[in-house]
């Protein structure tokens, strides 16, 4: 029989949206996708050819279970560059992706029992890490009229003795938006850790995002290269810890996965290191689609009351046009208008009656989609009951 933990773990249902998608393409209908944070970039061309220069050298083996030395350096620089903070190359913890190096911090900083504190809605999947290693996620509601900013008071509200750090993601995902530098300050000065997601970091468009770094050493930051740098598959990202953490990830690294990929290190490697003219021009194109998409989708009847200046989403209400039930409405709208999106209840109890939608598709197909959905809108009988 399965596991308690396994069978309690919920889905994640953008993947379920995803393979229903997968399975309506096979049998022969077009699917707009807008469901997923997918670039639908190349990897930009130095990065791959850093990986076939690996390759050809024979870097295939094996490295060091904290990473490549000139990896994690290149990370130290970039942050002092980019940031103005000092780190050590040693605090680096090469991972596979952001969600394996937040599984590492979750385990290097918890006991059962132990609370995490995380707004409502958050990434999906950030409650159900906590849950399945036996901790308690703790949620502060935020608001759409309010930009989906965590408020640091709601925040000390909710601290107790079992408090083990705040999670927070600055650009967000499911939001698009950006925790002020103020908001930041203050739960900065809290004074439990911190965990800053800052995978989406870079795809801003008319402000500047903060790295948590930058205000309290007492924080494990989580980045890495899927986003910015269209390098979903590479399954590349790293951890930056407080000093006393490093030993007890890297033992916990050693024993569960070994070490990253060797050969998309020294991708990463380039990433850092060389100039991709590439990604400027991902981040105006994105910039493009999200104006368009913020017009459409108020076109349609769907609510952004605070603009999203950042990753490549728009949590947008769809009560207005009669929305009980986003888990529905969203396989809904799969079925009948073949597009694809996320429903806001695999976020929260919170973005219930909204759907996420996502940019990282080209401004045609987001007209396209756009033109099913008002077409759906017109005949949909779910939405009048």
């Amino acid at each position: 029989m399965p596991s308690t933990r396994s069978q309690r773990i919920p889905p994640f249902i953008v993947m379920d949206v995803l393979e229903r998608a997968k399975e309506l393409e096979a049998a022969g209908n077009e699917v707009i996708h807008l469901e997923i944070g997918e670039p639908d970039f190349e990897t930009p061309r130095k990065i791959r050819e850093a990986a076939i220069t690996a390759i050809q050298r024979g870097h295939t083996h094996y490295t060091h279970s904290l990473g490549i030395l000139p990896l994690r350096q290149a990370v130290a620089t970039h942050y002092l560059r980019r940031y103005g903070v000092t780190i050590s190359p040693d605090q680096v913890i090469v991972t596979m992706g952001t969600s394996h190096g937040l599984l590492l911090t979750l385990c290097s900083l918890m006991d059962p029992g132990d609370e995490v504190i995380l707004s409502n809605p958050s990434y999906a999947c950030y409650p159900n890490f906590v849950r399945y290693l036996d901790g308690r996620a703790v949620s502060v509601p935020v608001y759409a009229e309010e930009g989906f900013v965590l408020r640091p008071q709601a925040v000390r509200e909710r601290i107790t003795e079992c408090t083990k750090g705040i999670l927070i993601n600055s650009p967000s995902n499911p939001t698009g938006n950006l925790l002020p530098e103020g908001a930041l300050q203050e739960i900065a000065a809290l004074g439990t850790h911190v965990i800053s997601d800052e995978i989406y970091h870079g795809l801003v468009y008319g402000e500047r995002e903060h790295s948590i770094l930058e205000f309290t050493d007492r924080a494990f930051v989580l980045n890495g290269f899927s986003k910015l740098y269209a390098m979903t598959g590479w399954r590349l990202g790293y951890i930056i810890a407080p000093p006393e953490f490093v030993r007890p990830i890297q033992k916990t690294q050693q024993n569960l996965f070994i070490c990253a990929s060797s050969v998309s290190q020294w991708a990463g490697l380039a990433a850092l290191t060389e100039e991709h003219p590439e990604v400027s021009q991902m981040v105006n194109t994105y910039d493009q689609r999200r104006k368009a998409m913020i017009t459409g989708l108020r076109e349609l009847g769907f609510g952004v009351a605070v603009e999203p200046t950042g990753a490549f989403y728009v949590l947008a209400d769809a009560r207005g046009i009669g929305c009980t039930d986003s888990y529905k409405l969203a396989f809904d709208i799969l079925e009948k208008a073949k597009v694809a999106v996320a429903p806001g209840i695999d976020f929260g109890s919170n973005a219930e009656g909204f759907l996420r939608f996502s940019y990282a598709n080209s401004l045609d197909n987001i007209e396209r989609a756009f033109a099913r959905l008002s077409q759906y809108l017109e005949t949909c009988d779910m939405l009048r009951v």
